[in-house]
């Protein structure tokens, strides 16, 4: 270890790490694929599913890639004028060229007379961006010539796909623009200097641009497609990430170069102190992300590859080429609170040292008043429910979302859905029959035929993607594995089926990764910490700060933002970044203070190690929840739930639980924290400061 932080430190050997770092990246950028997979996230949905293999086998059929759209006129919930339905009627001239076979059937107009709605199968689109264009196109025909106060709305899939498309268009940009300003302003103020800020930044930014490279470039060897919402987790973790490791090695450093007149050797200890917890953090949030390779859904498989990629970017900048920039600079990039040489650290005598003595004098009511506070959080989760409508999914209000707010308030419900049943074609009749017979089904027709397949179009009585809909989708796969002869083979697909494989595949997911998440931390404390005791303590924090995150978060969506429910991937990928993310200041924490115990005794080590990290980790956690806050400025509902969970979640870690339980639990059980390894050699006992 020595040697590496000596060779990274040294007076001509930082040049040399810089400079390899510099060719490394310039080799990386020079050879960079142009394009990075596709536009819109998807979930990708495992080959088994039923959903998966209906899309499989509709292929076979005719104008299989064909797309759909749905118009729908409405007045403001009024009942249409006879001059509305001329109108209408000539958009539906108008519009029928574009569709598949060159016309279109009458509106439908609903029982209230206060919409109507047009039907609109579509070429097959090559690629996002002509079917994002078309249907651009499709609204300035549909919403032309319109008589005052009607109005038109292109929803449908065509129209959701579309919005979403839009909604991640230029996301790289915007979301890379808004963390680097976030970044930036919260490091000026941590570090009050003209410049020192530059140098992390630059080190991450870099980092960040390298980690994106990378993933792109291995993706297309393992096959991952890396979808706009992946690459913006990606570059918000990166940057929280390598930011919080630069802001542990930076504290560190200032503190070495008090004691150290030669700026190089305060450097090399410096790395020697702080790279095992950036190292031990950075290694348990890796295995953490790779845990997601075992997951059904290939989103979350891309997911976890590209993040842990980032993370493992993020650390070797961190450890290698932010120390050797720093060193380069010299002494004065502290400017102009430059740590002279020999002065005392006023974290000594400060408020987190004044706060460690303050929890150090009741830490049973400290742990007990922190366990209510956290409980009264978690107590928001009771109500917690998961799954959004295509409707619930944007934070703003496109106009597909429009729309179909329209169909489902004037139409019956589930006029919208897409349910699709692929049935051998020597069991039509059967197949028929009993879609038709299952409750909760209002229409069956049959559709195209390839060989020996037939379509069945399926129309549902309940609103898409409603418990009721996944009800009936469930009875009528019952229904079908349970009947005789070929009938049996009739598989069940469509909108309504695949958000229903979707959520139970997440399910799946959540209850196969979780536990294999808090091993993984588990083992890691253990191995740092060469305990049993603290670990497990560690742990019971996390996960409480974690349930209370999702229950505060739950709160806010329901009462202010009136949103129902989370998104399908939003428990899993909290619980991933709040965990992983958490144990990083446990670790940042715990270990100083085990360093400290040896030297000190436990309680005071403790008070010692929260005066030296207490700063440091509550900048961290700020900027880290400032930075998942970033994700909002997509207009995605998901990305913004993990943004707020994960925010109030790094919060509570910092403000709470990391810099107030945690030492508080160190002072109840005192050395048997460490059990049953012990402190080193030579540790000296000092008596309590009471």
């Amino acid at each position: 270890m020595r040697r590496v932080t000596d060779s990274v430190s040294g007076k001509f050997t930082a040049w040399i790490v810089l400079a390899l770092a510099i060719v490394a990246a310039g080799i990386l950028f020079a050879t960079a694929p142009t394009s990075s997979g596709t536009v819109a996230p998807t979930a990708g949905l495992p080959a088994t599913t039923q959903s998966a293999q209906v899309a499989e086998l509709q292929k076979q059929l005719p104008n299989s890639d064909a797309g759909f759209a749905l118009v729908v006129f409405d007045r403001a919930g009024t009942v249409l004028t006879e001059a509305d339905r001329a109108a209408i009627a000539g958009r539906s001239a108008a519009l029928a060229p574009e569709s598949l076979a060159g016309q279109l059937p009458p509106a439908q107009y609903s029982d209230d007379g206060t919409a109507a709605l047009l039907s609109l199968p579509l070429p097959a689109a090559t690629n996002s961006d002509t079917q994002g264009e078309r249907v651009v196109a499709l609204r300035a025909l549909a919403g032309a010539d319109l008589p005052d106060g009607l109005r038109s709305y292109v929803t449908g899939p065509e129209g959701f796909q579309a919005d979403v498309a839009a909604a991640f268009q230029g996301a790289d940009f915007r979301l890379l623009l808004v963390t680097v300003i976030v970044v930036a302003v919260l490091l000026l103020i941590t570090y009050r200097s003209p410049w020192l800020w530059l140098v992390p930044l630059a080190v991450i930014g870099a980092a960040d641009a390298l980690a994106g490279i990378l993933v792109k470039q291995l993706a297309s060897v393992f096959g991952f497609t890396i979808d706009a919402s992946i690459s913006g987790i990606l570059s918000v973790l990166v940057f929280g990430a390598g930011t919080n490791y630069a802001l542990l090695l930076i504290a560190r450093y200032r503190e070495e170069l008090r004691g150290h007149e030669n700026r190089r050797v305060a450097m090399s200890r410096a790395l020697r102190g702080a790279g095992p917890a950036v190292l031990a953090s950075g290694s348990t949030v890796t295995l953490s992300l790779l845990t997601l390779l075992l997951a059904d859904l290939s989103g979350n498989r891309a997911l976890g590859f590209a993040c842990a990629i980032g993370i493992v970017t993020a650390m070797v900048f961190a450890l290698l080429v932010l120390p050797a920039a720093l060193v380069i600079f010299g002494r004065g990039l502290f400017w102009p609170f430059v740590p002279a040489y020999g002065s005392e650290s006023k974290t000594e005598h400060g408020f987190w040292s004044r706060l460690g003595h303050g929890v150090s004098r009741r830490p049973v009511a400290v742990v007990i008043g922190s366990v209510v506070v956290l409980g009264a959080l978690a107590f928001g989760a009771l109500n917690l429910s998961v799954g959004l409508s295509q409707v619930q999914q944007f934070r703003g209000n496109p106009e597909s979302a429009q729309g179909q707010t329209v169909i489902d308030s004037a139409f019956p419900a589930g006029q919208s859905a897409q349910t699709v049943v692929i049935t051998p074609t020597d069991a039509v009749t059967d197949a028929q029959a009993i879609a038709t017979s299952t409750p909760g089904v209002s229409a069956v027709t049959v559709g195209q035929a390839a060989g020996t397949t037939t379509q069945l179009s399926v129309t549902l009585d309940a609103e898409p993607q409603s418990d009721a809909a996944f009800q009936t989708i469930m009875t009528l796969r019952e229904a079908y594995a349970a009947a005789p002869g070929a009938a049996s083979k009739a598989l069940v697909g469509g909108t309504d089926a695949t958000a229903l494989d979707e959520q139970t595949a997440a399910t799946h997911d959540e209850q196969l990764i979780i536990p294999i998440i808090l091993g993984i931390v588990f083992v890691v404390l253990l191995v740092l910490l060469r305990a049993l005791v603290a670990p497990v303590l560690l742990i019971v924090t996390v996960v409480a700060s974690y349930f209370a995150s999702l229950g505060a978060a739950n709160l806010v969506f329901r009462t202010i933002f009136d949103i129902p429910a989370f998104d399908t991937s939003v428990v899993l990928f909290s619980f991933l970044f709040l965990v992983a993310l958490g144990v990083d200041y446990n670790i940042f924490l715990i270990t100083r203070a085990r360093e400290e115990a040896g030297r000190l005794g436990t309680r005071p080590g403790m008070i010692h190690a929260l005066s030296a990290t207490g700063g440091v980790i509550t900048s961290a956690g700020i900027l880290l929840a400032a930075v998942f806050a970033v994700l909002s400025v997509l207009p995605i509902i998901a990305l913004t739930q993990i943004g707020v969970i994960v925010g109030i979640g790094v919060l509570l870690d910092t403000l709470l639980v990391r810099t107030v339980l945690v030492p508080a639990l160190v002072f109840v059980t005192g050395d048997r924290f460490w059990w049953p390894g012990a402190l080193r050699r030579g540790a000296v006992s000092v008596p309590d400061a009471r």
